[in-house]
């Protein structure tokens, strides 16, 4: 039976919302939501580091589901400064809660959307773990970060300069446990000349999942 994959469009907060569900080659274990980088500045669920999440993730055994937010190609309304951004992820967490009643959820997202995974983990009990892929630590606004208890895991470039090394270093120290950080030797914030090496990482994350869940 060929691997499912699926376009289709929900009813967000704000309009219909494009998305894409992908399920592993074998039965999933997990269902992971995988949120896109800032929508002013060209992010949508294609962007090359948002795919090779959904896509590490998937080799792991999780069923994926991309979204764009508000405003972003197909999908309706318009920008929210993050806010109503976070309530797009909601609606598409709701779809897999729906869907995969019996499966574990992960969050997920790069830059911008890191931000709006950590904050809708914040908000979410059924949100098991998370993933921030390229946190943004030049953006102050972090309490909510600090409300997240479940595991978290950072993945960030050496040389992201939105996220510079000891900036992200330094946030990391402050947060509660259980938390876990890898770098990836990258030229950019978008893991350039490391995509093979940041997949690896997120499939490797992806199959620690048993122990996160024993946490």
């Amino acid at each position: 039976m060929p691997r499912r994959i699926e376009t289709l469009f929900l009813s967000g907060p704000a309009g219909n919302l494009e998305c894409l569900l992908e399920e592993p080659d074998e039965a999933p274990v997990e269902s992971a939501l995988v949120c896109h980088p800032h929508p002013q500045h060209g992010g949508t669920m294609h962007n090359k580091v948002v795919y090779r999440l959904a896509r590490g993730l998937r080799k792991s055994g999780c069923v994926v589901l991309r979204f764009n937010y508000r405003g972003v190609n197909l999908s309706e309304g318009k920008y929210d400064f993050g806010i109503g951004e976070t309530e797009d992820a909601r609606a598409c967490l709701r779809e897999l809660q729906s869907r995969y009643p019996d499966l574990p959820l992960l969050a997920s997202g790069f830059s911008f959307g890191s931000r709006v995974a950590l904050r809708l983990t914040s908000q979410e009990p059924a949100v098991r773990r998370v993933i921030a892929v390229g946190y943004p630590t030049r953006v102050a606004e972090r309490e909510f970060v600090y409300r997240v208890t479940v595991p978290k895991y950072f993945v960030q470039s050496t040389q992201d300069v939105f996220g510079p090394r000891h900036d992200l270093e330094a946030f990391f120290k402050t947060l509660p446990e259980p938390k876990h950080l890898d770098w990836v030797s990258a030229s950019d914030h978008f893991f350039r000349d490391a995509l093979e090496a940041y997949e690896e990482v997120i499939e490797r994350i992806g199959r620690e999942r048993q122990v996160a869940q024993s946490a």
